[in-house]
């Protein structure tokens, strides 16, 4: 499968999309508008191996509920970030059997390069 998960008002997913520029056969869903199912969220987790390496600890939700704080299982993330889409690390990047999770630019070029093979 060829897919991202991105949130459409976020202006760096946005930046990230035309920087790689994604060929039609990418599948792109905006976790704003389209939540994410228990199904996708476990194919994320099977690819990248803990639900852990998902979550995004810069969600505005993380400080409020002082979650920091709280010793949080690998179940607890998988809850959370179906719970609500500000969780999940973004973007998400699924090119056939690979997973590339957030915005770093090491993650990104691995992404451009997975996929465009340069």
């Amino acid at each position: 499968m060829k897919k991202i998960y991105y949130l459409s008002s976020c202006d760096t997913c946005k930046r990230i999309m035309k920087d790689i520029a994604l060929p039609q056969s990418f599948i792109q869903q905006d976790i704003k508008t389209e939540n994410l199912t228990e199904e996708e969220v476990e194919e994320m987790y099977n690819l990248a191996g803990s639900y852990e390496a998902l979550f995004s600890r810069r969600a505005r939700l993380f400080k409020e509920r002082n979650l920091g704080n709280e010793e949080l299982l690998d179940e607890d993330y998988r809850d959370l970030i179906l719970e609500h889409y500000t969780f999940l690390k973004r973007p998400v990047i699924i090119n056939n059997d690979k997973i590339f999770i957030g915005n770093s630019k090491k993650t990104i070029a691995a992404a451009k390069e997975d996929i465009h093979g340069k």
